[in-house]
Formats: structure tokens, C-alpha cells, sequence
């Protein structure tokens, strides 16, 4: 039988900070296939998703095919904002939710699971993080500031991910990232220069398949997912009405499930996949292939209660 085996290797999935989004769908198919998962969390959540995890707010979501639960080997907090610590201004240095984090920039991260783990000891890179704080701006009305800060660590913090990360990953590894549709559609509402960004993120995709592939024989890909329902998408502010929209005009007339996107991330991770790089894979019931609406999905009713995927 054909299988995914990721025994014996290792990943780290950067942007998990709760059991709702693509960031655990991923890890925890990564782990499903038997890798060993390690992931970043954004410091102001990290305490938090910690404390759900000791306290088993989130076992539910956990169990694994084989009878055992979802463990991390190690849970960082991660602020792909900064490459170094010192690029961070000292306002969030010494901000509470940061300040007991230790280096929490991307190169720190990667420099703590080099001490943890050894050099060349990883597989499996996943970026599954992204923020605009203008999102809710039309890009006309988008400031300078805005655009730049959500390109910047919605697409640069890969290119920072990747480079930081050479040292640790083994030859043949794998380098994951999501993207959405809005790259090269246009979503009314996804604004504040989130559409450009996921637009750099396809582009620097194929770049550093290249270039990380001819120097350490490393495959970059980036999956496109559907819309999903999950707790950080909630700041676009109609993640539901996307849902519904994108449900209801797929070829495939159903909600995206979020395993879907992890169980592709887990294939394109492992050596099934030896031959796939510098792809945009969609993951999204084939809904990128649509010319034209089929039908406008009518508002939530207590009859047909909102869907959340």
C-alpha cells in the first residue's frame, strides 16, 4: 500500500496558535504520517494556547488515527515581524506579553532549535502566518505603513523563515506556505495590501524553489486554500459570507474542510512529492477554476445557521 510515511522526520509549523486553523491541520497531519512537529506561536497567544493545551481544552481536537494524541516537541514564540530581536522596537521588547519570551524574532527561533536539535535536523518548513492591520481598507485607502507591514510578514517573513532556517534543514527537505486566491482574483473587502502580499508570496514561491533547490536541494511550494472559518480569518470581518459564496459556486458544492489543506501540506512534505516544487497547489474544491457565479448564497437563517466549514 502507497502511504505517507514521515517517520524519523522532523517539521516545524510556524503560525499555530489554536486547534481552529491550517496551521494545526497541518501539524497535526504531519505528525498523523509519524514526524516529529514542533511549532511557532505568536507571543501574545502563546501563554494561552500553552495553558489550553496543560489543561486539555484542546484534547478534543488531538487524537491521532493510531490511538495516540498530537504532541509538540516544542511550542516557540515566534513574531515573524522581526527578523532579529533587535529589529523589534523596545515597546514591544518590553511590552508584558513579549517580555518573558526571550528572543522571539524569527532568527532567535531558529537558533533555539539549533541548540534543541542539532544542524540539519529538520525536513518540513510550513509558514502558515500572515497579517494586515489595514485588512479591513480598500487598498485605496491603504497607508504606507499598512501595505508594507503586510507584505512584510505576510510574504518577506518566508524569504527570513527560509534563509534563518538553511542551517537546520536536511537536503530533500520540503518548505510549505499558504496563500489565497485573492493573489490573483479580486475579493472585494481583502484589502490593506493582503491581496499584494499573497501575490509576493506566489512569486517568491517559484524564486526560491530555484534558488533554495540548486543550493540545498530544498522543494518551495505554496498551497492556495478556500476560505476558512477560522478564528484569525475573523478579522477580515465577512470570513462567513466567503465560506458561503465559495461553498456554494465550487465544482465540488462543499465547505473546505481544514484537514483537506493539511492532509495536501503532509503530501507535498514528504517524499511522494520528491518531483513538485515551485507549485501553487489549490486546495479549494476546485473553486479557483470558476468563470462565473452559480448561484449567491442566501443570508443565514436559525433554518440555515451560518457555515463555518
Amino acid at each position: 500500500m502507497l502511504s505517507i510515511d514521515m517517520t524519523g522526520k522532523r517539521a516545524f509549523v510556524a503560525g499555530v496558535a489554536d486547534d481552529g486553523g491550517f496551521g494545526w491541520a497541518i501539524a497535526k497531519s504531519l505528525a498523523e504520517a509519524g514526524a516529529g512537529v514542533s511549532v511557532g506561536t505568536w507571543p501574545p497567544a502563546h501563554n494561552i494556547f500553552t495553558t489550553l493545551l496543560r489543561r486539555g481544552k484542546l484534547d478534543a481536537s488531538r487524537p491521532l488515527a493510531n490511538g495516540s494524541m498530537l504532541e509538540f516537541e516544542g511550542i516557540f514564540p515566534l513574531d515573524a515581524a522581526y527578523d532579529a530581536l533587535t529589529d523589534a522596537p523596545e515597546a514591544v521588547r518590553t511590552d508584558r506579553r513579549y517580555a518573558e519570551k526571550g528572543d522571539f524574532s524569527i532568527e532567535g527561533v531558529a537558533k533555539a532549535l539549533l541548540e534543541k536539535h542539532g544542524p540539519e535536523s529538520f525536513d518540513v518548513l510550513v509558514h502558515s502566518l500572515a497579517n494586515g492591520s489595514e485588512v479591513k481598507k480598500p487598498l485605496l485607502e491603504t497607508s504606507r505603513g499598512g501595505y508594507l507591514g503586510a507584505v512584510g510578514t505576510s510574504a518577506y517573513s518566508l524569504i527570513s523563515m527560509l534563509r534563518a532556517f538553511l542551517p537546520l534543514m536536511r537536503r530533500g527537505g520540503s518548505v510549505l506556505s499558504l496563500t489565497y486566491l485573492a493573489s490573483e482574483r479580486v475579493i472585494p473587502g481583502y484589502g490593506g495590501g493582503m491581496s499584494s502580499a499573497k501575490a509576493a508570496l506566489e512569486a517568491d514561491t517559484r524564486t526560491l524553489a530555484y534558488e533554495a533547490g540548486r543550493s540545498h536541494g530544498l522543494r518551495v511550494n505554496t498551497i492556495s486554500a478556500g476560505p476558512w472559518a477560522s478564528r484569525a480569518a475573523s478579522a477580515i470581518g465577512f470570513i462567513d459570507e466567503m465560506v458561503r459564496y465559495a461553498e456554494a459556486n465550487t465544482p465540488i458544492p462543499e465547505a473546505l474542510d481544514a484537514k483537506e489543506v493539511g492532509h495536501a501540506a503532509a503530501f507535498l512534505a514528504s517524499p511522494l512529492a520528491s518531483g513538485i516544487t515551485g507549485v501553487t497547489l489549490y486546495v479549494d474544491k476546485g473553486f479557483h477554476a470558476m468563470g462565473k457565479a452559480v448561484a449567491w448564497p442566501e443570508a443565514p437563517t436559525p433554518e440555515h445557521p451560518k457555515t463555518t466549514g
